[in-house]
C-alpha cells in the first residue's frame, strides 16, 4: 500500500486530478489504461537496461526512443484524464479514445517513419505537415487536461510568436516563418517537442520517478514517517518538526509538492493543530516542508534533471552543488518550527523514555559513530573487493549485498510491523529503535543509488537502473522472508502479494510521469519557438533595458517572472523556459560588469524560485492541498507559508554572489566544513529575524543587528571587497602557467575581449572549472578551450560545442587580455568571527531579558 492510499476519497482524487489522472475506469477500459502504463515502465525499464546492447536486440535511439515515449504519454493522457470536471470519470467517451489513437500516433510518427524522413530533411511532405500540426493540436489539448491550462496557453503563445514576429515591437520582432518551417522544426526534427527536454524525461526522470514510486509502495514513505514520528515526536512541536523532516526524507520518493503535501500532511497537520499551531500554520508547515522535497538531493524534483543537459556537468556534481542549500533551508525551517512552538507555549504531545543525560549521550554517541562505522566498513570492503577480485568483483559485492539484505530482514522479523498510520486523536510514541531496525532494508537501494552515482560514477540512468532492480528484488522478497524468519514459511499468498505490489508500483511510476511527459514535450514548444526565431539573442538586450546593467535588479526581475509564471506553470516548463531564455542572459551580462556568476548557480536560482511559486498565493496547488486537509482558507494559508519560505527565497540570491555555498572555489574539507557551519547560523539568524523571535521577542533594533549577522556570515567577501579587490591582473601569457598550478575543481578566471555579433566591441570576465590535475594546455582542452599564444598575445582558437566553457560565455577568436589571479588580500573568513560574536552577544542579552520577564511572557529557545 502507498501513503497515498491512506488518504480520504477527497484528497486523492485531489492528487489525481493534478499528477496521475482524475478517470477511475472499470472494466475493459480500465485494463487498457493498466495495461498501457505497466507496458510502458517495462519499455523504460528495457530503455535503461544496458540488455539491448549486451543481446544485440532492441536498441532504439534516443530520437525513436522520445517518439514511442511521447506517443505513450499522449495515449494515456486522453485515456487517463477527462476533458472537463463534467467529463464522466467512470468511463472513457467515444472521443477520448479517437483523440489518444490519433495522439498516439502522431507522438510516434516520428519513429514509425524515420527512414522516410531521414531521406528528406527539411523536405516536408503533405502528410508530415497535416501530421505535424494535429500533433501540436493534440499535445495542447493534452497539455489542457493533465497539466492545466496556462502551460497550454503558454504553447499557444510561442507558437503565434513564431507567425507574427515581423508585426511585433522591434524589441522582439522577427522575420517570421510558414506552416511548413514551424511544422518540421516543431514536430519532425529535435529542435522542437522532440528536443533536449523530452530527451531527459526518457533517459533520466522516468526511471527516477519509477524508483520512487516503488519505494513508496513497499511501504519506504510510511517507514520514513514513523522513523521520524519516534525519533522527534517528544520534542516541542514534535508533529511539525515531525513533518520537516519527514518531507526531507520524502523527497528521495516523490518530486511533487502536492503528492508530498497529502501523504505527509494527513498526519501531521491534525497532529499539529491538536499541538496548538493552529490550522493555517500547520498548513502552512507542511506546504513549506513538502515544496524543499524537490530540492532534497540524492532524487530532486525533474527539473534538475534537466541542468545535466543544459549546465553541461554530471548529475552527481549537480548534488554536490546543490546538497548545503537544501540542507540549511530545512534546517532553517525546523528552527522555525521550533520558535514558533516557543512563541505559541507549545509542550510535548507524547513524552519519551525518561533517561538520564549520559544514557543519552552514549545513545546519540553509538548511533552516529555505528553508523560512520557501518558505512566505512561498507565502502572499503567494496573497494578492496575491486581491486583484489577484478572482473568478479561485483558478483561478489551482489553476494554481500544479498547477505546483508536477508540479515536485515532477520533484525526486522525480530520487531512487530509497523503501523500503517499514526493514531491523530491519540498519538503513541514509538520505540525509536526498534522503528529505526524494522525498515533499516529500505535504505539498500537508496545506498545502491547513491553508490553507483557517486563512487561508480554511472550516469544516472544506469544508476537509477540498478537502484530499481533492487526494489523490485527487495518487494517481491520482502513479505515470503519476513514470514519464514517468524516460522510462518513461505506461504504463497505472500508472493503473489508481493507481485502484486511491484505490478501496482510500475503503473503508479506511469501514472505519476504522464503530466511530466506531456509537461517536457509542451516545454519542448517554447524551446523550439526560441531557436526557430532567434529570441534567445534578443533577450540579453531587453533585460539590460530592464535591469540597466544591474545584476540585482536582472536577478529581482527573474525571480518575478518566476513567480508569475509558477501561478500557472509546472515547474518543470517553468524551469525550461527561464533556463532557455534568462540564465544566459545573466550570466553574460553579469561576465560585462566584470562578475562571474557560475552557471550552476543561475540555473539553481531558477529551478528555487520555480518551486517556491508552488507555494505562493493565490495559485499554489501545495497550498490549496494542505489547506482541504487542515479546512483553512487557502490565501491565508499560502500568505503564511510564504513567510516560512523566505528562508529559501533568500538562499538563490546568496551563492549567486557568494558560490563557496554551492562548493564552489572551496579548498579541503575543513573549509568546506567553515562553510557549511556559517552557512547555517547564518539560515538561523535570518530565520529567527523573519519570526521576530531568537530567545525571545526580538525588539525592532535586534531583528535589524540578526539581518546584519546573517548578511555578514552568508557575504562575507562583501566587506572584504570594499578594501581590496578579490583579483589581480597577470599577462595574459601566463594562461597555461595558471590552469596547470589550480586544483581539482577550482575554476581559472580570465578577461577576454572581441566583437560580439552585433558588430559591438565587448570586454567581459568568464570563468571555466578545471578538472583532475595536469599541463595546462591539456587541462584547458579538456574544458573545451583551444588556446593559441604568439609572445604576449594568446587568443582563444575554438570552444568546444557544448562545452563548459562554451556555456560560461567563452567566444572563438576572441582575445585573452589578462588572466586573473586572486590577490593578495586577508581571507574574507575572518568577517565570520565578528559575526559570530555579534549573534552570541545578542544570545547573552536575550537571555538575561528572558530571565528577567514575567513567567507568563517567558519562551526558552
Amino acid at each position: 500500500m502507498s501513503d497515498l492510499d491512506k488518504a480520504s476519497p477527497e484528497l486523492q482524487q485531489l492528487v489525481a486530478d493534478v499528477d496521475t489522472g482524475g478517470r477511475t475506469a472499470g472494466g475493459a477500459p480500465g485494463m487498457v489504461i493498466f495495461i498501457g502504463a505497466v507496458g510502458w515502465a517495462l519499455f523504460q525499464l528495457w530503455y535503461a537496461s544496458p540488455l539491448p546492447f549486451m543481446l544485440g536486440f532492441g536498441v532504439l535511439n534516443d530520437t525513436e526512443a522520445r517518439a514511442i515515449h511521447l506517443g505513450t504519454a499522449l495515449f494515456l493522457a486522453f485515456l487517463a484524464f477527462p476533458a472537463t470536471r463534467r467529463s464522466p470519470r467512470d468511463r472513457i467517451p467515444l472521443q477520448d479514445w479517437a483523440l489518444a489513437l490519433a495522439a498516439a500516433f502522431a507522438g510516434a510518427y516520428l519513429m514509425l517513419f524515420y527512414r522516410e524522413l531521414a531521406t528528406r530533411p527539411g523536405q516536408p511532405t503533405a502528410m508530415d505537415v497535416a501530421t505535424a500540426c494535429a500533433g501540436l493540436v493534440l499535445l495542447l489539448e493534452a497539455t489542457r487536461r493533465a497539466v492545466g491550462l496556462p502551460m497550454a496557453i503558454l504553447g499557444i503563445v510561442f507558437l503565434g510568436y513564431v507567425f507574427l514576429g515581423p508585426w511585433l515591437p522591434d524589441v522582439i520582432a522577427h522575420k517570421g516563418a510558414s506552416l511548413e518551417r514551424m511544422a518540421s522544426h516543431m514536430w519532425l526534427t529535435t529542435e522542437g517537442v522532440y528536443g533536449v527536454a523530452l530527451g531527459v524525461s526518457v533517459a533520466f526522470i522516468y526511471i527516477f520517478v519509477l524508483f520512487g514510486a516503488l519505494l513508496d509502495r513497499a511501504g519506504g514513505g510510511n517507514y520514513m514517517m514513523q522513523v521520524s514520528f519516534a525519533l522527534l515526536g517528544h520534542l516541542r512541536g514534535g508533529p511539525a518538526k515531525v513533518a520537516v523532516v519527514s518531507s526531507a526524507l520524502n523527497g528521495l520518493i516523490s518530486g511533487s509538492s502536492v503528492s508530498n503535501v497529502v501523504t505527509g500532511g494527513i498526519f501531521t497537520i491534525p497532529l499539529m493543530k491538536k499541538a496548538g499551531y493552529g490550522g493555517v500554520k500547520a498548513g502552512a508547515i507542511e506546504t513549506a516542508s513538502s515544496i524543499n522535497g524537490q530540492i532534497m538531493p540524492p532524487v530532486m524534483g525533474a527539473a534538475a534533471f534537466l541542468m545535466v543537459e543544459y549546465v553541461g556537468i554530471p548529475y552527481v556534481d549537480i548534488i554536490r552543488h546543490a546538497l548545503l542549500p537544501a540542507v540549511i533551508s530545512y534546517i532553517a525551517l525546523f528552527y522555525i518550527v521550533h520558535l514558533e512552538a516557543v512563541k505559541l507555549g507549545i509542550r510535548p504531545m507524547a513524552m519519551a523514555q525518561a533517561r538520564t543525560a549520559r544514557q543519552k549521550f552514549t545513545g546519540r554517541a553509538l548511533g552516529i559513530s555505528g553508523t560512520i562505522a557501518v558505512m566505512g566498513a561498507v565502502y572499503w570492503i567494496a573497494i578492496g573487493a575491486r581491486a583484489l577480485l577484478g572482473a568478479a568483483a561485483p558478483w561478489v559485492l551482489i553476494g554481500l549485498l544479498a547477505g546483508l539484505y536477508v540479515w536485515l530482514l532477520r533484525v526486522a522479523a525480530r520487531s512487530p510491523d509497523l503501523p500503517e498510520d499514526i493514531d491523530v486523536n491519540n498519538p503513541v510514541l514509538p520505540q525509536a529503535w526498534p522503528t529505526v531496525r524494522a525498515g533499516l532494508y529500505y535504505l539498500i537501494p537508496i545506498g545502491v543509488l547513491i553508490w553507483c552515482l557517486a563512487v561508480d560514477e554511472l550516469s544516472p540512468a544506469l544508476s537509477a537502473f540498478w537502484a530499481t532492480v533492487t526494489m523490485i528484488v527487495l518487494m517481491l522478497t520482502q513479505r515470503p522472508l519476513l514470514a519464514f524468519f517468524r516460522g510462518r514459511g513461505m506461504p504463497l499468498q505472500a508472493w503473489k502479494d508481493s507481485a502484486n505490489e511491484v505490478v501496482q508500483g510500475l503503473n503508479d511510476g506511469s501514472r505519476n510521469m504522464i503530466g511530466i511527459g506531456i509537461a517536457t514535450a509542451t516545454a519542448g514548444i517554447i524551446v523550439g519557438g526560441i531557436t526557430l526565431t532567434g529570441l534567445g539573442f534578443r533577450m540579453t538586450d531587453f533585460v539590460e533595458l530592464v535591469s540597466q546593467g544591474n545584476v540585482i535588479l536582472m536577478l529581482l526581475f527573474t525571480a518575478f517572472v518566476c513567480l508569475v509564471l509558477g501561478l500557472g506553470v509546472p515547474t518543470t516548463a517553468n524551469y525550461v523556459l527561464m533556463a532557455s531564455l534568462m540564465a544566459p542572459v545573466i550570466v553574460e551580462l553579469g561576465a560585462q560588469s566584470g562578475l562571474v556568476i557560475p552557471l550552476i548557480a543561475v540555473h539553481l536560482f531558477v529551478f528555487y524560485y520555480g518551486i517556491v511559486a508552488d507555494v505562493t498565493p493565490p495559485a499554489g496547488l501545495a497550498t490549496f492541498a494542505a489547506a482541504a486537509i487542515s479546512g483553512e482558507d487557502p490565501i491565508r494559508t499560502g500568505v503564511q507559508g510564504s513567510l516560512y519560505a523566505m528562508r529559501t527565497v533568500v538562499l538563490p540570491f546568496v551563492f549567486v554572489f557568494n558560490p563557496a555555498l554551492l562548493m564552489i572555489d572551496v579548498r579541503g574539507w575543513w573549509e568546506i566544513a567553515l562553510v557549511a557551519l556559517t552557512a547555517t547560523l547564518a539560515s538561523l539568524t535570518f530565520a529567527a529575524a523573519t519570526m521576530g523571535w531568537f530567545r525571545t521577542r526580538c525588539r525592532w533594533w535586534e531583528v535589524l543587528l540578526l539581518l546584519v549577522a546573517t548578511f555578514l556570515l552568508f557575504r562575507p567577501d562583501w566587506v572584504v571587497d570594499q578594501y581590496a579587490a578579490p583579483y589581480s591582473e597577470a599577462p595574459a601569457s601566463r594562461i597555461f602557467e595558471s590552469a596547470e598550478a589550480l586544483g581539482e575543481k577550482e575554476r581559472l578566471v580570465l578577461q577576454i575581449h572581441g566583437t560580439n555579433i552585433e558588430g559591438d566591441e565587448v570586454r567581459k570576465t568568464v570563468a571555466v572549472q578545471l578538472d583532475e590535475a595536469g599541463p595546462g594546455r591539456e587541462r584547458l582542452q579538456k574544458a573545451g578551450l583551444t588556446v593559441t599564444s604568439l609572445g604576449e598575445q594568446v587568443r582563444i582558437a575554438n570552444v568546444r560545442f557544448g562545452s563548459q566553457a562554451r556555456k560560461s560565455g567563452f567566444e572563438p577568436g576572441w582575445e585573452v587580455a589578462a588572466v586573473m589571479v586572486p590577490s593578495d588580500r586577508p581571507s574574507a573568513y575572518w568577517i565570520y568571527l565578528p559575526a559570530t560574536l555579534l549573534v552570541l552577544l545578542l544570545w547573552w542579552g536575550q537571555g538575561r531579558r528572558a530571565r528577567a520577564e514575567p513567567l507568563g511572557a517567558k519562551g526558552v529557545a
